[in-house]
């Protein structure tokens, strides 16, 4: 079975973001005053093979521990969608 995992990384909230504030005074300057806070993240989109979707879930989630994100400073969440045949 093939499925798409995207996955979702973004600092842990106690973790400054100097990449979000320069966006935020960004907006701000350029009349959008509204905004009140801005988190800047990363996408990551990966196809997986795999029997189940419980062993695609273990194994995605063994890719983000190991290399997709910095589990001392980043957080991830993901969804699988599966592909059709």
């Amino acid at each position: 079975m093939l499925y798409t995992a995207r996955i979702f990384v973004s600092l842990k909230p106690a973790v400054n973001d100097p990449q979000g504030s320069t966006v935020k005074q960004g907006l701000i300057d350029m009349g959008f005053k509204e905004v009140t806070d801005v988190r800047v993240g990363k996408y990551i989109e990966l196809a997986v093979e795999s029997k189940t979707k419980k062993s695609a879930e273990d194994k995605v989630n063994e890719m983000c521990d190991k290399l997709l994100s910095n589990p001392v400073i980043e957080m991830y969440r993901f969804e699988l969608i599966e592909k059709d045949a």
